[in-house]
């Protein structure tokens, strides 16, 4: 094992679930505003997971008042406070890009058998 990876294993987080597109999550980010600090929610469908190591980043869409918001957020931010899983939707791809276009109850993922 190379240093870098040394490194890399010191900081990953054994304590977040395995996320996969299709699922729906629910993000506890930690925001600081004015020198305070809160934690502000963020629910939708992981539509990408990308890269590897400390670098891997997810990006969660939500409709929000009828507009579609994609946010990304590195796995291995110390910023997140937790990440639940309350869906395992089943998909055939990696990148979910088509739900951009699609509305409504075509949004709608099956639910993944065990």
């Amino acid at each position: 094992m190379d240093v870098i990876q040394m490194i890399e294993k010191e900081h990953m987080r054994l304590d977040l679930p395995p996320i996969e597109p299709g699922n729906t999550v629910k993000v506890y980010q930690r925001i600081t505003e004015e020198g305070k600090q809160r934690i502000q929610v963020f629910k939708g469908v992981v539509i990408r997971k990308r890269g590897s190591g400390t670098g891997t980043t997810f990006t969660v869409r939500k409709v929000s008042y009828g507009v579609g918001v994609e946010k990304t957020f590195p796995l291995f931010s110390p910023t997140i406070e937790k990440i639940e899983v309350t869906f395992r939707g089943k998909v055939r791809r990696a990148k979910l890009y088509y739900l951009r276009e699609l509305k409504g109850k075509a949004t709608r993922l099956e639910e993944k058998g065990l």
